[in-house]
């Protein structure tokens, strides 16, 4: 394998920010081709339910179904999934349940209501969506991590139903999915995938329930289908590629940090691994690890492109300099390896999550740590947040007047209603002075 020499940046050069920009740049335009294809099968869901289901089914995994209902898991045969993988499987499975659970216990956001001195009461009522719609990919792809990450947070907000969708090629299931699913309290699941899935879940079909809101990760016709149904139903995020950013200040084992580079790196070419370090010396240890450990890995392909396209190693003049290019970056898992991160954490504004200490691997996030996975890409860490107990919740407004209250507001609304000229609403108000 030929070395690679990683794309290098340094943060005094006066174009610094126009290559870290192109370094950054993700093409997430859409394929036209494939628009038409999902925005074809939405239509025959809508227009013919459960029989396009059916069709779409057998044609792209490869199944014999001669109905819906034959492509439904049972509760019985997730309960045997999980009494019959490895045992560590199944330990491990719980263990990190139970600390995704006691995470998600705090996020849950409460109801609360004032008494105002003229009698208005004010709150917020919070309600649980009723269903909830989780794809989790299915056939060579397994992610056990992504059910418990996804089904977890809604079991706890008090959604009503989850259905978890997962195709089945040639009625292949992995059984550590529906062990984690038994595992997360799915409720039903049924081995469908792709748009067509996505699809029965937005619109309903004779079989598949409605939902109110569709989550989980899948390729570009899931991602694309739900970008197209948003709107009929809620969708959690349209994700990039994998990312991990890492500031180092030099003191933590090379190896130990090409190793993190490479746990993004292995995820698909797209993905974009990038090192900060206001140490040149490091940089360069860094990139020996890199080329000594590559040809160990079962994926070197697959993280050789990823490193030699989108990664990156940037040399800042300090911390703080670090910090701010972070910020910049905005990246879906950020890791302080540093010496006192507490203290550099409070330079940081915008990442999806954060990896605190030379000891915090970005993987333990995956999997088991207890904060959510599902965390916001290609820079949307600027404006939004992990998945969590909150996206599986509504909040309404209570408002209720007493007499003297409506009297008092009243007089106000009215005021500003003839205002803008809505005489309706002024009159609704006038009529309880």
């Amino acid at each position: 394998m030929t070395a690679i020499s990683l794309f290098r940046l340094d943060a005094s050069a006066a174009d610094f920010e126009q290559q870290l920009q192109a370094r950054l740049h993700w093409d997430a335009s859409e394929d036209s081709g494939v628009q038409q294809r999902v925005l074809d099968i939405i239509s025959a869901i809508r227009r013919d339910g459960d029989p396009a289901l059916l069709e779409y089914t057998n044609r792209f995994d490869r199944r014999d179904a001669r109905s819906v209902t034959e492509l439904e898991i049972g509760g019985a045969r997730l309960a045997a999934a999980l009494e019959t993988i490895d045992p560590e499987q199944r330990q491990a499975l719980e263990s990190a349940s139970a600390r995704i659970r006691a995470y998600a216990e705090r996020q849950k956001m409460e109801s609360w209501q004032i008494t105002e001195a003229n009698g208005t009461v004010l709150g917020q009522w919070v309600t649980p969506l009723d269903k909830v719609g989780l794809y989790v990919p299915g056939g060579k792809a397994a992610y056990p991590s992504s059910v418990l990450m996804n089904a977890i947070p809604a079991k706890i907000a008090g959604v009503g139903e989850l259905v978890m969708v997962s195709p089945a090629p040639d009625g292949e299931t992995n059984p550590l999915v529906l062990a984690a699913a038994a595992v997360a309290g799915v409720d039903r699941v049924f081995t469908i995938g792709g748009a067509q899935a996505v699809a029965a879940l937005a619109y309903g079909t004779q079989s598949i329930p409605r939902v109110d809101k569709i989550v989980g990760p899948g390729n570009i016709y899931v991602a694309t289908a739900k970008k197209l149904v948003y709107g009929q139903v809620g969708i959690d995020m349209i994700a990039g590629p994998s990312e991990i950013l890492i500031i180092c200040d030099g003191g933590t084992e090379p190896d130990w940090i090409a190793m993190d580079l490479f746990s993004q790196a292995e995820h698909d070419e797209e993905a974009q691994a990038i090192l900060i370090s206001d140490s040149a010396e490091f940089l360069d240890a860094v990139e020996r690890s890199i080329n000594r450990l590559l040809p160990q890995m079962e994926r070197a392909a697959i993280i050789e492109t990823s490193m030699r396209n989108r990664g990156a190693l940037i040399k800042a003049a300090n911390l703080t300099q670090a910090a701010a290019i972070a910020n910049r970056i905005a990246p879906e898992h950020l890791e302080l390896s540093v010496a006192a991160p507490e203290a550099l954490l409070s330079q940081i504004r915008n990442a999806g999550a954060i990896f605190m200490g030379r000891h915090t691997a970005e993987a333990l996030g995956d999997y088991c740590a207890g904060p959510n996975h599902v965390l916001p890409t290609a820079g949307a860490a600027r404006f939004s947040s992990p998945l969590g107990v909150y996206d599986f919740q509504k909040r309404s407004s209570l408002i209720n007047c007493s007499a003297a209250s409506a009297s008092e507001l009243g007089a106000v609304a009215s005021i500003l209603a003839r205002g803008e000229g809505l005489t309706a609403h002024a009159r609704s108000a006038e009529y309880r002075l």
